[in-house]
This record gives C-alpha cells, structure tokens and sequence, in this order.
C-alpha cells in the first residue's frame, strides 16, 4: 500500500466516490454547496483514518479504503460532538442529520459491542481502476485487509445498500450475516469475514 500520498488528492477521490454511495447521496444537503459539502465529509472521513491509522490507499492511488480496528465501544462516525454539529452545519443539514443518525444506531448495533474487530468504513475504487484491469487493485486492497485480519487474528465487518457491492464482497470471502430493509427502501447488507486461524 501507498504511504507517500497527496492528502489533497486522497480527498478529492474519496468526495467523487461518496457520490455513488447510496448512504451519502441521502446525507448530503442537496443545495448550491453541494460539491463543498461532499468535500468537506470526505476530508472529516480522510483526517480521522489517518488520525487512526486506519486509510489503506493502493499502490497507485486509485484505491482507497478506511479500515479501523474497533474495540466494540465506539462509534466511529457520530461519537465525537463537536464534529457531528461541524458536519451537520457544513454537510448534512440538521434535519437530515437527526434522520441519518437514527439509522446509524440501528446500523451500529448489527457490529460487536465488545472485543475487537476490524470495520471496513469506506471502500472505493475509482471508474478507471475497476473491472479487469492489469493492476488488479481491488483484489491487492483485499488481500492487504485479510492480511490483517489474520495477523491479528479478528474478523472484518462491513455493510453496504448497494447489491453488486454485497456480491463483490462475498466473491472475496465475505459471509451475508443479515440484510435489513433500509428507511429508504433499499435492503442493506451486513457482511462479516473471519480470517482462518494461524495454528
């Protein structure tokens, strides 16, 4: 993985694909702001991963994935006050925020409230580095959080609303734990992968 990245352009990719995620589509304000909206929620997600050591950004930069170890407690997204009021004010409204939030308990409690384990927060691939390219950078990206997962010996959680993402993850090894019919009408999936054991 890419450790010598361009923090700016890491945002930048991270804010163009939250515009195909379902989930952010429906957070984000729609007005004239739109566009600085997407950014300033990319550059939240991308500063709190490297404040957690948690981006994974492929070797040539076209992948990029937020991958925390959890210890079951926090919340990850909305524990920390002062920025879910930021990101309201600068990124969903308040109105949506409240609704956004509602669904994040119900999406929280599908994970482990105590132990540790690894969530996959964000996934994303860019348009030109997907698909059967010479690179293969969604299958490096995957292999580099299973080897994780088994050095550490925890399992991988993760969830989407999006179906060929869903399919995507079970090709890599990912197990269906449950699908929950989303406010919106989408079912979204709760997927989880446990490394094999190392003895």
């Amino acid at each position: 993985m890419k450790t010598d990245y361009d923090k700016q352009e890491i945002i930048k990719h991270v804010a163009s694909l939250l515009q195909e995620i379902p989930t952010s589509m429906e957070i984000v304000k729609d007005d004239s702001k739109k566009e600085q909206r997407f950014l300033y929620l990319a550059q939240h997600m991308v500063e709190k991963a490297i404040k957690k050591d948690a981006l994974l950004v492929s070797d040539n930069g076209r992948g990029i994935a937020i991958f925390f170890k959890m210890d079951g407690k926090g919340d990850g997204f909305w524990t920390e006050l002062l920025n879910d009021i930021k990101l309201a004010l600068n990124v969903t409204g308040i109105k949506k925020g409240l609704k956004a939030l509602k669904s994040q308990k119900f999406v929280r409690k599908q994970r482990p409230n105590q132990g540790e384990y690894l969530y996959c927060w964000f996934w994303g691939i860019l348009p030109d580095a997907r698909g059967n390219t010479d690179d293969k950078t969604p299958y490096k990206m995957k292999d580099e959080m299973y080897r994780i997962a088994e050095e550490l010996q925890l399992p991988i959680y993760a969830e989407t609303r999006m179906r060929k993402v869903s399919l995507a993850y079970r090709r890599y090894g990912f197990k269906l734990i449950k699908e929950w019919q989303h406010p919106s009408g989408d079912t979204m999936y709760f997927l989880r992968y446990t490394p094999p054991s190392k003895n």
